[in-house]
């Protein structure tokens, strides 16, 4: 189980949100290329990236950055979501470096986008789903659907999508724990490997999610926790290694 780093990025800096909000951010660095070498420094072995003013313009904004950081570690895998609506989009970033991108929105208005993606890009898309008490939100967690997580998920492993980003939004960046039960379910019922997002505050809360890994969670994407010190990186992928190896 891989313990990604997530970097945000708002305006040209790296910045954490709470709870999705972008006018409550906290800057972290104003410079998300060196940001990323700091955690390739400290053992990250893929990066998760999002193109925060992106995921509201519903285009890139923050492209330039991805594909900075794409060359600057060609053989790192990075995950990038956020405003990622088109195809040509999608191949904007895999020619800038960038090995998986990830399906929001889109996904949840219009799945047939994400069967098309997955037959012209195999292997290179990951649909992100997020959840507030198990329904579907969108938008940027402006709007929360009556769609269920879990439904929605299982249409997408016949697309073939590579995994599966799943974010409890009432815990994302309020330090609180991760939801393991509902990651676990989401990962048993769905059949599509699910990276857990939103809460990993602590080594309790790796420890937790890799006792439960072989459910099929490949991965755990941490915030404000890595930049706030709650969670050492390198210590959170040891464990998880030990644990799930």
């Amino acid at each position: 189980m891989l313990i990604i780093p997530a970097i945000d990025l708002k305006d040209g800096e790296c910045v954490r949100l709470l709870q999705g909000r972008m006018e409550d951010s906290t800057v972290f660095s104003d410079n998300p290329v060196a940001m990323a070498a700091d955690w390739v420094n400290a053992g990250a072995r893929r990066l998760h990236l999002v193109d925060l003013n992106g995921a509201f313009a519903g285009e890139p904004v923050n492209g330039g950055i991805v594909k900075a950081i794409a060359e600057a570690y060609p053989d790192l895998p990075i995950q990038i979501g956020g405003g990622i609506r088109s195809f040509e989009t999608i191949q904007a970033y895999l020619d800038a470096g960038v090995q998986y991108v990830i399906i929001g929105t889109k996904a949840v208005k219009e799945p047939e986008f994400v069967f098309e993606a997955c037959k012209r890009f195999p292997g290179h898309i990951i649909v992100g789903l997020d959840a507030k008490d198990g329904k579907v939100a969108i938008d940027g967690w402006a709007e929360v659907t009556d769609v269920d997580v879990v439904d929605l998920a299982k249409q997408f492993k016949e697309a073939g999508v590579s995994a599966i980003v799943y974010t409890d939004i009432s815990r994302d960046g309020m330090m609180q724990g991760v939801n393991v039960e509902a990651t676990a379910r989401l990962a048993q019922e769905c059949g599509i490997e699910v990276i857990a997002s939103g809460g990993v505050t602590n080594i309790e809360d790796v420890r937790a999610l890799a006792n439960v890994a072989d459910s099929g969670i490949c991965g755990a994407i941490t915030g404000r926790a890595i930049y706030e010190g709650t969670l050492d990186l390198a210590e959170a992928q040891q464990l998880s290694d030990e644990l799930t190896s």
